[in-house]
């Protein structure tokens, strides 16, 4: 069985034409489960950085800033 991404592509992408379309549903379900994962690994590294850096110390200000936009705005 092939190790490389771009050998395995091609064998994945036959095997998903083979599938029943329940079976579909099902490695959809599984992908979106690898994405979120993958996204949430990059935010807790992002947060965990932010917290190395002290950034997360901003967090109030750019809040505060954040409303006062959105009041501004909704007063126009």
């Amino acid at each position: 069985m092939p190790v490389n991404p771009e050998e395995l592509r091609p064998l994945v992408h036959e095997e998903i034409d083979r599938l029943e379309a329940e079976d579909l549903e099902v490695l959809h379900r599984v992908v979106l489960h690898l994405e979120l994962e993958r996204v949430n690994a990059r935010l807790d590294a992002a947060f965990d950085g932010d917290l190395d850096t002290r950034k997360i110390d901003q967090l109030p200000d750019i809040i505060r800033a954040a409303r006062a936009a959105l009041r501004e705005r909704a007063g126009k």
